[in-house]
């Protein structure tokens, strides 16, 4: 039988959404619910694992790794897209990487409920309800603020028609932003600068990677509204983590609401954990239970089409 190893499944939910007992005469799967120590860990734990499905940048497919698991053959991952795997190193060891689809619009609904969340007040008004305390803080209205997007994609597009339905002003920028996208959705086109300088609540909505990495650093928070609010649901190094927690401490801008860190699962001192004017989420942007009905039962598909000799929805 080939041995399958489902990684990451923080929630221990993948049974939820495939019946493994049904495959258990062709497939020997191991459920790993958390994640592992380090690679060293990693390759110690899946060395006799020839089929890993993963949930996209949880457990890196580093080359290191990859090299290191001489019995392995398939990568299913969720999603189209994963950066976390070494996708050269896959392909000189002959491993195939599929992938699967993915909802574009749970990430968008995440945005708004932490930009919501910052405008709101909501973490400290919801914990000192929970004390006995009754209003206060004072929130601000969307209606006429301003909504800068670094990244005006599927993500931000979506984000976009939102903040005109609240009625807000929005400019984006990003390094290859679509004009006709900006025209077409009533958005400001500008430069980082003055979206930068601009902007009451600047949300990330461009793809991880080098090009974007640092995009915003103290030089860039320091130019920022004391008023302003920053929002990530894209890629934590996208945000220089350091930089921010100084911004945040000293109160250089207003808040920053978060669903995604330097590193996942964020540590438990990390010192954002403990700033009031932080909200977070534990990277719950892709969480829900279509997107996850969707993962789980595409992997299975991929896997099966793999072990059949006809790959479906090949990542290269």
């Amino acid at each position: 039988m080939l041995k399958v190893a489902i990684l990451d499944d923080y929630q221990n939910v993948s049974q939820q959404f495939v019946d493994l007992e049904k495959l258990s005469g062709k497939y020997e799967f191991k459920i790993f619910s958390k994640p592992f120590i380090d690679e060293a860990d990693a390759i110690d734990q899946l060395a006799d694992f020839e089929a890993l499905l993963i949930m996209r940048e949880r457990t890196p497919m580093t080359k290191n790794l990859i090299d290191n698991l001489s019995k392995l053959k398939f990568i299913i991952t969720s999603g189209l897209r994963n950066r976390s795997i070494d996708l050269e190193a896959a392909k000189k060891r002959k491993i195939i990487v599929c992938g699967t689809d993915s909802n574009i619009h749970p990430t968008p609904e995440l945005t708004w409920a932490l930009i919501l969340g910052l405008a709101r007040n909501l973490k400290e008004e919801i914990d000192n309800m929970y004390q006995g305390y009754w209003q206060t803080t004072l929130g601000i209205e969307l209606k006429g603020k301003i909504l800068g997007l670094i990244g005006l994609g599927r993500v931000g597009s979506q984000v976009a028609k939102i903040g005109k339905a609240f009625g807000m002003q929005v400019m984006a920028w990003s390094e290859n932003l679509n004009l006709d996208t900006c025209k077409e959705l009533d958005v400001l086109p500008c430069s980082k600068e003055d979206l930068i300088k601009s902007s009451d609540f600047l949300s990330i909505h461009v793809q991880g990677g080098e090009r974007y990495k640092n995009c915003i650093t103290i030089k860039e928070m320091d130019k920022m509204k004391k008023t302003a609010f920053l929002i990530n649901t894209s890629r934590g190094p996208i945000i220089n983590e350091d930089d921010l927690i100084i911004a945040l401490s000293t109160n250089e801008i207003a808040g920053a609401g978060l669903d995604v860190y330097e590193k996942e699962p964020l540590p438990e001192n990390n010192k954002l954990r403990f700033l009031p004017n932080a909200l977070l989420t534990p990277h719950i942007g892709y969480v829900t239970t279509e997107n996850y009905g969707i993962y789980y039962n595409q992997m299975i598909e991929g896997l099966e089409s793999c072990v059949n000799g006809k790959p479906i929805r090949i990542i290269e």
